[in-house]
């Protein structure tokens, strides 16, 4: 049984793209490829990864299932799951935004 996400999770980067892939219908094959194009090859995600995070998804309802076609199964994020996809893309924003902040620092010299 997979682990129920909950509504502060941090998500790894694998389950943020994930969400983000499916903006769209996908399968679980359509998710890997949607994955690797969005990170621009930085993420590759495993049949096993992808079906445990669906699991989880569904059962917090971040994600639903829309379609069967055949033996694949189509998903699609819900509002909660956009909502979660929301709050993580602006806890990385403000990270960003202080890292980018406090880089002066970083490069100078602080014994000098």
């Amino acid at each position: 049984m997979a682990k129920r996400y909950s509504n502060d999770t941090h998500l790894t980067e694998q389950a943020y793209y994930i969400l983000l892939s499916l903006l769209i219908p996908l399968h679980g094959y359509g998710i890997m490829q949607a994955v690797k194009r969005i990170s621009n090859g930085k993420v590759v995600v495993g049949a096993g990864t992808v079906y445990g995070a669906l699991d989880a998804m569904v059962q917090s309802g971040w994600v639903q299932l829309v379609a069967e076609e055949g033996r694949r199964k189509v998903y699609l994020i819900t509002d909660e799951g956009k909502q979660i996809l929301r709050r993580n893309l602006e806890r990385v924003s403000q990270m960003s935004q202080a890292g980018e902040m406090m880089l002066p620092m970083m490069e100078s010299d602080p014994i000098a």
